[in-house]
């Protein structure tokens, strides 16, 4: 197994999982922002 694909695999990995992270508290903070009103 080539290191390099193997690091590349886990930061494609990490950049997934932190846009899912800042699609879920956006999520979060637009509905919370929309039901103050």
């Amino acid at each position: 197994m080539n290191l390099l694909a193997l690091e590349l695999f886990f930061v494609g990995l990490l950049g997934l999982a932190s846009l899912a992270i800042a699609f879920v508290s956006g999520t979060v903070i637009w509905n919370l922002f929309r039901g103050q009103r």
